[in-house]
């Protein structure tokens, strides 16, 4: 499995449960494809740098987690349609493999 790094954020206005319940949703999608999660970072609300969707400021939150390279793109698929992030990155980390 390689190491990978996952920054999202959503909106800072959303319930806590709610962002709770998209964590989880993600997790689940790490997980289910044979994945383990190693590290979920929550950053807080943070300015950015320009208007995403009405927003001026994000919920960003980084997860560290090992995955099989082929099971990308099933978490890729699941974060474009979670409502609740806005913008996300999936970044492949060869130093900590």
């Amino acid at each position: 499995m390689k190491a990978y790094e996952l920054l999202f954020f959503v909106n800072p206005s959303l319930e806590e449960e709610d962002r709770l319940a998209t964590l989880k949703r993600i997790d689940t999608a790490i997980t289910s494809e044979g994945g383990e999660v190693d590290n979920v970072d929550e950053w807080g609300k943070k300015k950015l740098a320009f208007e995403v969707d009405r927003l001026t400021d994000g919920d960003y939150i980084l997860v560290n987690f090992h995955a099989e390279p082929t099971s990308i793109a099933e978490i890729d698929r699941v974060l474009r349609i979670t409502d609740a992030v806005k913008r996300f990155m999936i970044v492949s980390r060869a130093d900590r493999d």
